[in-house]
């Protein structure tokens, strides 16, 4: 038996014990792991290397950091309810149009900070109480917001699995807008309408409107939107004219929360900053662990047995064992399963497009978010709808995720021909 193999079951054999019996966070879980991974290898503590793989994604570390300031601010603001009301007050009528827009809007904080649970927790509770009063079932409600908090962790500006399988390889976070649009959009326009469609009940205003913060708008209107505007408008000029708005999402994200202060409701900026980052440091520390975890897997030579391991693997058990084993150890983390699995998994599809294959091993990692016993996603979602088993969630998510998991695996057998359609 090869002593990476034996060194990679130790690893992978610490974490799972850290992580599921002792109940040890993730990232701890994840330096122990690396330890163990030293120690074993006759490399004794390693700082060095623990150090220098905690700050192996110190760029992304710093883009969510700054984005769930960005999204803490626009949430005190009023801004999330705003979006809310114009777009209820604009398709009521519409449930076909009205369904995917309230979609989008409890996407919208995973697409900026990368964290299903970011979407879940703030335009996801503002959204579920006007899906049930809609006519959606309670746990279809929980449903809904707990795909819109996966598919907006996945969908562009920021997805943190696609970051962290990149960096696995050293290939930069760019290029991926259009495949990770494509993956995202048309698999949440189905769903809220196949969740939603059938239970929509037409509603008056008055009745909706309790269930919003409608004062805030009627007091600041359309100006309340303005920081999530300019930061879109700088994020466009920072890919079209780079060399004049190539500041860096943080910068954009720091600029978009100032705004925040004038453009509504007054708000305490360190109270804000302070809790945003508290509401990040367990994905911080996560990252970090990644850093070592891989660090120590390089260092030590398991990441090139996987790797050489799964070249090896033919093409249709490949597949099987993507669609298996990176939502399974997805549970843990879906950062972990990038890290551990996506990276190797990549390199062993490097007859592929890369970009889009890195995008869519990123959609299939998300369904870790869905995983018994963790499922944070559907937890999450069912707090949120007032419901006690997140079983009754569940239930309604299996389906989707095995249509999500088919829909990545198209995009990676085709990813050459998808590439050349842009």
């Amino acid at each position: 038996m090869p002593f990476e193999f034996i060194l990679f079951i130790a690893m992978v054999g610490v974490f799972v014990v850290c992580a599921f019996a002792i109940k040890l966070p993730v990232s701890l879980s994840m330096l122990a792991a690396s330890v163990a991974g030293l120690l074993v290898s006759g490399n004794g503590l390693g700082i060095r290397h623990l150090v220098e793989g905690t700050f192996g994604y110190v760029d992304t570390i710093l883009v969510i950091a700054t984005a769930m300031i960005f999204m803490r601010a626009v949430q005190e603001s009023g801004a999330l309810d705003a979006l809310n009301i114009v777009i209820i007050k604009r398709f009521k009528s519409i449930p076909a149009l009205l369904l995917p827009m309230l979609m989008l809007v409890a996407m919208f904080p995973g697409m900026i900070t990368g964290s299903s649970s970011a979407s879940v927790l703030t335009a996801g509770a503002v959204v579920a109480p006007v899906l049930i009063l809609l006519g959606l079932p309670v746990a279809k409600a929980g449903a809904f917001i707990a795909l819109a908090g996966i598919l907006g962790m996945i969908a562009p500006p920021v997805n943190i699995p696609a970051m962290i399988i990149g960096g696995g390889i050293d290939m930069p976070f760019v290029g991926f807008e259009l495949p990770l649009l494509l993956l995202t959009i048309p698999p949440a326009i189905v769903f809220a309408l196949v969740l939603g469609l059938k239970h929509v009940k037409k509603v008056s205003w008055e009745e909706i409107a309790p269930k919003l913060e409608v004062e805030t708008y009627k007091r600041y209107g359309p100006r309340l939107f303005i920081p999530i505007l300019v930061v879109a408008t700088l994020m466009v000029l920072g890919k079209t004219v780079p060399k004049y708005f190539g500041m860096g999402l943080p910068l954009m994200f720091l600029i978009g929360a100032a705004l925040a202060l004038f453009a509504g409701k007054r708000f305490n900026p360190l109270v804000a900053a302070k809790a945003a980052v508290a509401d990040a440091l367990p994905v911080l520390g996560i990252l970090a662990g990644v850093g070592m975890f891989i660090q120590v897997m390089t260092l030590t030579g398991v990441r090139g047995f996987i790797v050489v391991n799964a070249l090896s693997v033919p093409p249709v058990m490949l597949y099987v064992a993507i669609a298996v084993t990176i939502p399974l150890f997805g549970a843990v983390s879906s950062f972990g399963a990038s890290s551990v699995l996506g990276v190797p998994f990549l390199l062993a599809l490097l007859g592929k497009n890369q970009i889009v294959t890195a995008a869519a091993l990123s959609l299939i990692a998300s369904l870790g978010d869905f995983m018994p016993p963790t499922a944070l996603s559907a937890i999450f979602a069912a707090q949120v709808v007032g419901i006690k088993k997140y079983s009754k969630v569940l239930k309604y998510l299996i389906i989707p995720s095995i249509v999500i998991l088919a829909w990545a695996l198209v995009f990676i057998a085709y990813s050459k021909q998808i590439a050349a359609l842009y």
